[in-house]
Protein backbone atom coordinates (compact mmCIF):
# COMPACT_ATOMS: atom_id res chain seq x y z
CA UNK A 1 0.00 0.00 0.00
CA UNK A 2 1.15 3.43 -1.03
CA UNK A 3 0.19 6.60 1.39
CA UNK A 4 0.70 10.23 0.53
CA UNK A 5 0.70 11.49 4.03
CA UNK A 6 -0.93 15.03 4.00
CA UNK A 7 -0.62 17.82 6.78
CA UNK A 8 -2.33 20.63 5.58
CA UNK A 9 -1.21 24.02 5.99
CA UNK A 10 -0.93 27.17 4.16
CA UNK A 11 2.73 28.57 5.20
CA UNK A 12 3.86 25.04 5.26
CA UNK A 13 1.21 22.13 4.00
CA UNK A 14 3.36 19.14 4.37
CA UNK A 15 3.74 16.14 2.27
CA UNK A 16 5.04 12.77 3.02
CA UNK A 17 4.68 9.18 0.75
CA UNK A 18 5.30 5.53 2.87
CA UNK A 19 4.90 2.44 1.38
CA UNK A 20 4.23 -1.02 2.76
CA UNK A 21 1.75 -3.06 5.12
CA UNK A 22 0.60 -3.75 8.93
CA UNK A 23 2.91 -5.94 10.48
CA UNK A 24 6.16 -5.22 7.77
CA UNK A 25 8.50 -2.49 7.88
CA UNK A 26 7.65 0.28 6.10
CA UNK A 27 9.24 2.69 3.34
CA UNK A 28 9.39 6.16 3.13
CA UNK A 29 9.50 6.97 -0.81
CA UNK A 30 9.63 10.91 -0.08
CA UNK A 31 9.39 13.83 2.12
CA UNK A 32 8.99 17.78 1.84
CA UNK A 33 6.93 20.89 2.21
CA UNK A 34 4.98 22.49 -0.09
CA UNK A 35 5.64 26.32 1.36
CA UNK A 36 3.35 29.48 0.14
CA UNK A 37 4.38 32.98 1.00
CA UNK A 38 2.62 34.37 4.02
CA UNK A 39 1.93 37.73 2.44
CA UNK A 40 0.76 36.37 -0.86
CA UNK A 41 -2.91 36.64 -2.20
CA UNK A 42 -5.17 33.52 -0.71
CA UNK A 43 -6.17 32.32 -3.92
CA UNK A 44 -2.71 32.08 -5.05
CA UNK A 45 -1.80 30.63 -1.95
CA UNK A 46 -4.37 28.08 -2.34
CA UNK A 47 -3.09 27.30 -5.98
CA UNK A 48 0.37 26.88 -5.12
CA UNK A 49 -0.59 24.46 -2.48
CA UNK A 50 -2.78 22.93 -5.60
CA UNK A 51 0.12 22.79 -7.79
CA UNK A 52 2.56 21.48 -5.31
CA UNK A 53 0.31 18.40 -4.25
CA UNK A 54 -0.38 17.77 -7.60
CA UNK A 55 2.98 17.37 -8.41
CA UNK A 56 3.75 14.87 -5.64
CA UNK A 57 0.31 13.14 -6.90
CA UNK A 58 2.08 12.83 -10.40
CA UNK A 59 5.71 11.65 -9.09
CA UNK A 60 4.82 8.91 -6.50
CA UNK A 61 0.86 7.77 -7.66
CA UNK A 62 -0.21 6.87 -4.10
CA UNK A 63 -2.98 4.81 -3.98
CA UNK A 64 -4.41 6.14 -0.58
CA UNK A 65 -4.01 10.14 0.20
CA UNK A 66 -4.17 10.61 4.34
CA UNK A 67 -5.37 14.17 5.50
CA UNK A 68 -5.33 15.19 9.15
CA UNK A 69 -8.49 15.89 9.72
CA UNK A 70 -8.94 19.82 11.32
CA UNK A 71 -9.67 20.13 14.63
CA UNK A 72 -11.11 23.66 16.13
CA UNK A 73 -8.28 25.63 17.92
CA UNK A 74 -7.96 28.59 19.68
CA UNK A 75 -6.26 30.97 16.56
CA UNK A 76 -9.41 30.99 14.25
CA UNK A 77 -7.66 32.15 11.42
CA UNK A 78 -4.99 29.32 11.91
CA UNK A 79 -7.94 26.86 11.30
CA UNK A 80 -9.35 28.72 8.74
CA UNK A 81 -6.02 28.13 6.46
CA UNK A 82 -5.70 24.56 7.87
CA UNK A 83 -8.98 23.85 6.60
CA UNK A 84 -8.76 25.49 2.91
CA UNK A 85 -5.30 23.70 3.01
CA UNK A 86 -6.88 20.17 3.66
CA UNK A 87 -9.76 20.80 1.12
CA UNK A 88 -7.45 21.40 -1.61
CA UNK A 89 -5.89 18.01 -0.63
CA UNK A 90 -8.51 15.99 -0.61
CA UNK A 91 -9.97 17.75 -4.08
CA UNK A 92 -6.19 17.43 -5.79
CA UNK A 93 -7.01 13.51 -4.67
CA UNK A 94 -10.80 12.82 -5.26
CA UNK A 95 -10.26 14.39 -8.96
CA UNK A 96 -7.87 11.52 -9.40
CA UNK A 97 -10.43 8.98 -7.65
CA UNK A 98 -7.85 8.33 -5.09
CA UNK A 99 -9.55 7.36 -1.77
CA UNK A 100 -8.97 9.86 0.84
CA UNK A 101 -9.04 8.67 4.50
CA UNK A 102 -9.00 11.80 7.19
CA UNK A 103 -7.09 10.80 10.92
CA UNK A 104 -7.43 13.31 13.82
CA UNK A 105 -4.09 14.57 15.31
CA UNK A 106 -4.55 11.84 18.33
CA UNK A 107 -5.50 9.42 16.41
CA UNK A 108 -2.09 9.35 14.62
CA UNK A 109 0.17 10.42 17.91
CA UNK A 110 -1.19 7.28 19.26
CA UNK A 111 -1.02 4.88 15.71
CA UNK A 112 2.59 6.36 16.11
CA UNK A 113 3.91 6.63 19.74
CA UNK A 114 0.93 4.58 21.64
CA UNK A 115 0.27 7.96 23.30
CA UNK A 116 -2.45 10.48 21.98
CA UNK A 117 -1.15 13.07 24.06
CA UNK A 118 2.78 12.50 22.88
CA UNK A 119 4.60 15.77 21.67
CA UNK A 120 5.90 16.78 17.97
CA UNK A 121 9.52 15.50 18.72
CA UNK A 122 8.26 11.92 19.97
CA UNK A 123 6.58 11.94 17.18
CA UNK A 124 9.23 12.83 15.05
CA UNK A 125 11.47 10.16 16.94
CA UNK A 126 9.42 7.46 16.48
CA UNK A 127 8.80 8.37 12.40
CA UNK A 128 12.62 8.48 12.15
CA UNK A 129 12.55 4.83 13.72
CA UNK A 130 9.97 3.81 12.03
CA UNK A 131 10.88 4.36 8.92
CA UNK A 132 14.73 3.63 9.59
CA UNK A 133 15.82 7.52 8.64
CA UNK A 134 19.23 8.89 9.92
CA UNK A 135 17.56 12.03 11.62
CA UNK A 136 13.84 13.54 12.15
CA UNK A 137 12.37 14.95 9.09
CA UNK A 138 12.27 18.48 9.07
CA UNK A 139 10.43 20.62 9.63
CA UNK A 140 8.02 18.99 11.99
CA UNK A 141 5.01 19.09 9.28
CA UNK A 142 7.23 16.62 7.23
CA UNK A 143 7.73 14.23 10.09
CA UNK A 144 3.67 14.94 10.57
CA UNK A 145 2.57 14.10 6.75
CA UNK A 146 5.09 11.12 7.57
CA UNK A 147 3.22 9.80 10.41
CA UNK A 148 -0.07 10.32 8.78
CA UNK A 149 0.76 8.12 5.82
CA UNK A 150 2.33 5.19 8.67
CA UNK A 151 -1.39 5.98 10.73
CA UNK A 152 -3.22 5.36 7.34
CA UNK A 153 -1.50 1.75 6.81
CA UNK A 154 -1.05 0.48 10.10
CA UNK A 155 -5.11 1.54 10.60
CA UNK A 156 -7.15 0.67 7.11
CA UNK A 157 -6.68 -3.16 7.57
CA UNK A 158 -8.91 -3.05 10.64
CA UNK A 159 -11.47 -0.27 9.19
CA UNK A 160 -11.63 -2.07 6.04
CA UNK A 161 -12.20 -5.61 7.97
CA UNK A 162 -15.05 -3.22 10.38
CA UNK A 163 -16.77 -1.64 7.15
CA UNK A 164 -16.80 -5.46 5.36
CA UNK A 165 -18.37 -7.07 9.06
CA UNK A 166 -21.03 -4.07 9.27
CA UNK A 167 -22.15 -4.12 5.35
CA UNK A 168 -21.88 -7.98 5.53
CA UNK A 169 -24.75 -7.57 8.58
CA UNK A 170 -26.90 -5.11 7.13
CA UNK A 171 -27.15 -7.49 3.95
CA UNK A 172 -28.20 -10.50 6.41
CA UNK A 173 -29.86 -8.40 8.34
CA UNK A 174 -33.92 -7.92 7.14
CA UNK A 175 -35.26 -3.96 7.74
CA UNK A 176 -37.65 -3.79 10.27
CA UNK A 177 -41.00 -2.53 9.68
CA UNK A 178 -43.38 -1.53 13.10
CA UNK A 179 -46.32 -3.83 13.47
CA UNK A 180 -49.41 -3.11 13.64
CA UNK A 181 -51.15 -3.60 16.63
CA UNK A 182 -53.19 -7.03 16.65
CA UNK A 183 -56.62 -6.78 17.17
CA UNK A 184 -56.91 -8.23 20.88
CA UNK A 185 -54.82 -4.97 21.52
CA UNK A 186 -57.08 -2.91 19.45
CA UNK A 187 -60.10 -3.90 20.80
CA UNK A 188 -59.07 -3.58 24.21
CA UNK A 189 -61.50 -1.20 26.07
CA UNK A 190 -64.27 -1.68 24.33
CA UNK A 191 -67.43 -3.55 25.50
CA UNK A 192 -69.89 -5.00 22.47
Amino acid sequence: MRVLGVDPGLTRCGVGVVEGVAGRPLTMLGVGVVRTPADADLGHRLVAVEQGLEQWLDEHRPEFVAVERVFSQHNVRTVMGTAQASAVAILCASRRGIPVALHTPSEVKAAVTGSGRADKDQVGAMVTRLLRLDAPPRPADAADALALAICHIWRAPAQNRLQQAVAAHAARTPPTTPRAPSAHHASKGRTA
